[in-house]
């Protein structure tokens, strides 16, 4: 049996109902503001949550792209914008989860208690395609840093996007496409 893909575009910030909608495998095209965080920014929002501090943005409904662009050239809001492996976040991500963030977009696999956080919250992981940030910044309209912007490429940025491309790797039930699109291989070959 092969998995079904479909192409959708989607706004973002996600609806309920959007996210619900989404299944492992779909291609995506997101349109709208999505914010960029990794490893710093991330430990940086946990410690501001330990202290019963507010974050610096409102992740409900959010995606967070983790990502660290390189030098916009001139007349581009941004340089190369390609994703950064997301396990290194998966410590951080169930609370962010909880909180309500509806997406993360990232390259790799999750832990499984990233997983039980997608689930449980309804939520969806993308995977954006690595060692193509040149062409993912295409996608890019704007892009401004709202906060730690000591961490230089690590800043917390807010980028507004059109037609941002993207795949549903893990979906709010629970499919994972790297778990199943290796047992499909397995069971073809």
């Amino acid at each position: 049996m092969q998995t079904q893909t479909t192409k959708k575009y989607v706004n973002v910030p996600l609806t309920d109902e959007a996210a619900a909608s989404l299944r492992a495998g779909d291609y995506v095209y997101l349109t709208g503001t999505i914010y960029t965080a990794r490893d710093a920014a991330h430990k940086r929002m946990q410690e501001a949550l330990d202290k019963g501090e507010p974050l610096p943005l409102d992740v409900k409904n959010n995606v967070i792209y983790y990502m660290g662009p390189s030098p916009a050239r001139d007349g581009r809001p941004i340089g190369s914008a390609g994703p950064t492996t997301a396990s290194r976040m998966d410590k951080y991500a169930p609370a962010l989860l909880d909180l309500g963030l509806k997406g993360m977009i990232g390259k790799g696999k999750r832990s499984q208690g990233v997983k039980a956080a997608v689930v449980l919250n309804k939520a969806v992981y993308f995977a954006a395609v690595g060692g193509a940030g040149a062409l993912l910044s295409r996608s890019i309209i704007s892009s401004e840093v709202i906060a730690y912007e000591d961490l230089g490429t690590e800043a917390i940025r807010r980028l507004e996007v059109r037609d941002f491309p993207v795949i549903v790797v893990m979906d709010a039930e629970g499919n994972d496409l790297y778990e199943t699109a290796v047992r499909e291989y397995c069971r073809e070959s």
